[in-house]
C-alpha cells in the first residue's frame, strides 16, 4: 500500500491564476472545477472561482488548488507552510526556479548551500513560499 501527499493551496479568488501560473512553470495537466460547473450557486458572483483545481505534471509535480467561498473565514497566514520542490540535477532545479521568480520576492538566493548544491527560496506572486534545493545526500 502507499500513500501520495499533494500540497493544497486555499485562495480567495487567485486560485485560477496561480494554477494557471504553475502549469507554465511545470507542464502537465490543468484540471479546474469553479463553483458554477459543479452546480454550487450558493453566491452566483463566486460562479466562476475555483472549487477544484489541480496541476499534475509527468515530473511527479503535482499541486491543488481552490478559492475558500467568502462565507467561510480564510487569512493566508505568515509562515504557515512552505512547498518543498526537490531536484535532482542543478539545470532542473535552475530552470523551475528562473519561472518561479517571476514576479516574484527572493528570500534566500539560489546558490550553493552547505547541504545542497544549490538551496533558494522565494515568495511567488501569490504569496506562496517555495523552497527549491537539490537532493543530496546528507554528511553531516
Amino acid at each position: 500500500m502507499s500513500v501520495t501527499s499533494v500540497t493544497h493551496l486555499n485562495f480567495r479568488g487567485d486560485a485560477r491564476a496561480a494554477l494557471e501560473f504553475y502549469h507554465s512553470v511545470f507542464g502537465g495537466d490543468l484540471a479546474v472545477v469553479s463553483y458554477g460547473d459543479a452546480g454550487d450557486t450558493r453566491n452566483p458572483t463566486e460562479s466562476d472561482q475555483v472549487m477544484w483545481g489541480q496541476v499534475a505534471a509527468d515530473s511527479g509535480f503535482r499541486v491543488m488548488a481552490y478559492d475558500v467561498p467568502s462565507q467561510l473565514p480564510w487569512d493566508r497566514g505568515v509562515n504557515s507552510f512552505f512547498v518543498s520542490l526537490r531536484g535532482g540535477t542543478t539545470q532542473e532545479v535552475a530552470a523551475y526556479w528562473e519561472k518561479l521568480s517571476v514576479g516574484a520576492t527572493v528570500v534566500q538566493p539560489l546558490e550553493p548551500a552547505r547541504w545542497a548544491p544549490l538551496y533558494g527560496m522565494l515568495e511567488d506572486r501569490y504569496g506562496v513560499v517555495w523552497v527549491l534545493d537539490v537532493v543530496s545526500e546528507y554528511n553531516g
